[in-house]
């Protein structure tokens, strides 16, 4: 018994010993600023992200974007513009090039703008479809890619660009047709919010703060 309580006693004196300087201590972790401050870039526009896939997942992204990237940066100014077709008539362009980034600035009083696209590649339906003579809405395998862009409104030149990659499995996708898709779920944040998530994620990381040991 008392080898017993001798051998725990020394067992805690070294565990006491490793944790009071024995061994080398790890730093505190720091918490990191963004790498992107965003406000020098305000007031700032955002045109809603194109998807050329029918559905909400364009506006899902442009939203949860928006939200990730100001999580970090306390009150930013930001103004949603609408799509790009309605921002772009509404300064008498017809794309989104340098003169169209400076007319659209200038009408709406904003430093910088942000765009982007959601590109849906892949479509692989879960169950079989008979593309010929039925249509059905099913889960399906698909390749997506999120590019975000930042521009500067006084010289229409690009400051900042990222893109974000993911493959998953979402539902209520509607094919026919073959080739032809749409997400129509009627619960986009059940049926594709996974997805957009994953893509918002790795590409609003510059706007946020993160933690470190330094």
């Amino acid at each position: 018994m008392r080898r017993f309580a001798l051998a725990a006693s020394l067992l805690v004196l070294v565990a006491l010993s490793w944790g009071c300087g024995g061994g080398a201590a790890r730093p505190a972790p720091v918490l990191v600023p963004p790498q992107i401050d965003l406000h020098p870039h305000e007031t700032i526009g955002v045109i809603r992200f194109d998807s050329a896939a029918k559905g909400e997942l364009g506006p899902m992204a442009t939203r949860r974007f928006t939200e990730a990237a100001r999580r970090d940066q306390g009150l930013v100014k930001i103004v949603e513009l609408g799509t790009a077709a309605e921002v772009l008539r509404s300064v008498g362009r017809t794309s989104l090039d340098p003169e169209a980034v400076k007319a659209i600035g200038a009408k709406h009083g904003l430093k910088s703008l942000i765009v982007g696209d959601l590109v849906v590649s892949n479509v692989k339906p879960n169950v079989s479809v008979d593309a010929l003579f039925r249509s059905g809405s099913v889960t399906a395998t698909v390749d997506a890619t999120l590019n975000v862009q930042l521009y500067e409104t006084e010289t229409g030149a690009a400051l900042w660009n990222r893109s974000g990659r993911s493959s998953q499995s979402v539902g209520h996708v509607s094919v026919w047709g073959g080739k032809n898709f749409a997400f129509d779920a009627g619960n986009p944040d059940e049926a594709y919010g996974g997805l957009v998530d994953e893509l918002v994620s790795q590409v609003s990381r510059p706007f946020q703060a993160s933690w470190a040991r330094r």
